[in-house]
C-alpha cells in the first residue's frame, strides 16, 4: 500500500466540506423540524424573510438552483401556507413569489436558528466570516475551472 497523501480522506477538501454540510445539516434539522420546513425550503424562507417578492428566476440566481429543482420545493412551501405564487402581471411567463402571513410570522419563531448555528461553529463571528469567504472562493473558483 502506496502511502499517498494524495489518496488520503482525511486529506481531501471535498470530504472536509461534505462531512461539515452533513454536521450543519445535523444541527439544522431539529430546528427546522419545529417550523414544519425542510433546509432548502428555509433557505427560500431567508431570501423572502429579506426581500419580496421574488420571481422563480431570481430565487434560482441566489441559490444556484435551476427551475425544475425550485419549483417543486416552492409548490411544497404553497401547500404549507408559508408562500404564494403568482403569475406576474407585468409577464404571464414569470411567477412571482410572496410570504403569506404565516409565512412572515414564521420568521419570528426562526429568528435564533443563525446565532444558534454560529455559536455551535466554536468560531467567532469574524472567523466564521473569513471561513464563509474562503468558502465561496473555492466555491466561485470550482465554478468557473474550465476542468470540468
Amino acid at each position: 500500500m502506496v502511502n499517498d497523501g494524495k489518496f488520503q480522506l482525511d486529506e481531501q477538501l471535498c470530504f472536509a466540506v461534505y462531512s461539515t454540510a452533513h454536521a450543519f445539516n445535523r444541527l439544522y434539522k431539529p430546528r427546522l423540524d419545529t417550523l414544519g420546513i425542510t433546509y432548502p425550503q428555509y433557505l427560500v424562507m431567508l431570501i423572502l424573510w429579506r426581500s419580496e417578492p421574488q420571481t422563480v428566476g431570481s430565487l434560482g440566481e441566489k441559490m444556484l438552483l435551476d427551475s425544475s429543482t425550485l419549483t417543486p420545493l416552492l409548490k411544497r412551501l404553497e401547500a404549507a401556507g408559508l408562500v404564494s405564487r403568482t403569475r406576474s402581471t407585468r409577464d404571464e411567463r414569470v411567477v412571482d413569489i410572496t410570504l403569506t402571513d404565516a409565512g412572515q410570522a414564521m420568521r419570528e419563531k426562526a429568528r435564533t436558528i443563525p446565532a444558534e448555528i454560529e455559536a455551535a461553529t466554536g468560531e467567532s463571528h469574524a472567523e466564521a466570516t473569513r471561513l464563509r469567504q474562503a468558502i465561496l472562493r473555492v466555491r466561485d473558483s470550482l465554478n468557473g475551472s474550465t476542468l470540468a
